[in-house]
């Protein structure tokens, strides 16, 4: 992955989710995703997700971070549930995970490359 000049100004999150909250309300899976940066070193994506969307069970092969914009999921790692509101920050557990959106939410995940 390059670096593009376009990722060196600034991201609106705010319409970027509006924008996908109306798609994701358009999908059978009630979310949708953007990349904003993805460079040499970290790929940061915004998801919207309708209440009730999930990400089904996956693993997590790089250090990733997963902040909540506005919110609330949950992030269950087997047994374990861990609920992540708005403006709070998780590093993601390196093991399978999956995650639901308790209500509408936008959430922005940053996961290293390499």
């Amino acid at each position: 992955m390059h670096d593009h000049a376009a990722q060196h100004q600034p991201a609106d999150l705010s319409t970027l989710t509006t924008e996908l909250s109306a798609e994701a309300a358009d999908v059978t899976a009630r979310r949708a995703s953007r990349t904003v940066i993805s460079g040499t070193a970290q790929r940061v994506t915004l998801t919207a997700l309708l209440a009730g969307a999930e990400l089904g069970e996956h693993a997590s092969p790089h250090p990733a971070s997963l902040q909540v914009l506005h919110g609330e999921i949950e992030l269950h790692l087997g047994e374990r549930v861990i609920k992540v509101r708005a403006s709070e920050l998780l590093a993601v557990p390196p093991q399978r995970h999956s995650l639901r959106a308790v209500t509408d939410a936008a959430i922005l995940l940053t996961v290293a490359v390499g």
